[in-house]
């Protein structure tokens, strides 16, 4: 497996970031990208844990429909999170394997570290760049930041 490791600053206290982050995530995400998720179902589980959502996408979203994504870690002590992908969106684009890990760290009252890792092990004839896989995470995360920030003013 390879891996893409980063880390973001946002302006969001770090209990509000995990609870939209973890435990409200299948209900916020349709939010902060209404362009690309229509829907998130939990079809298995509690949202924590073992438990597997399905990421519909918008019509216009080229070349996917869904995502099929397990939590694969999940501990609130730590705030930290992992998702690996078990069907459709990236492993449709060129992947055999993607797994998306977050950890949140305050920083102070009102901001939050995220470190992110995205572990992945592409087909032979995917011509991969390093680091391009955590765009997708950056954008969702800066969307994120928008969209709590307008929510909590």
């Amino acid at each position: 497996m390879k891996e893409d490791i980063d880390h973001v600053t946002v302006s969001v206290p770090i209990k509000d970031l995990w609870k939209a982050m973890a435990s409200e995530m299948r209900h916020i995400v349709p939010h902060v990208l209404p362009d690309i998720v229509a829907e998130v179902e939990l079809l298995e589980g509690d949202g924590g844990y073992g438990s597997i959502l399905l990421f519909k996408f918008c019509p216009d979203v080229p070349k996917v429909t869904h995502q099929l994504e397990k939590i694969v870690e999940y501990d609130e002590s730590v705030y930290e999170i992992a998702l690996e992908i078990l069907e459709g969106g990236h492993l449709d684009h060129g992947f055999l394997a993607y797994t998306t890990a977050f950890k949140l760290t305050q920083i102070s009252e009102t901001e939050t570290l995220i470190d992110i890792k995205v572990l992945y092990e592409t087909k032979p004839e995917h011509n991969h760049t390093p680091g391009d896989t955590i765009k997708a995470t950056f954008h969702y995360i800066n969307s994120l930041e928008k969209y709590m920030l307008k929510d909590l003013s």
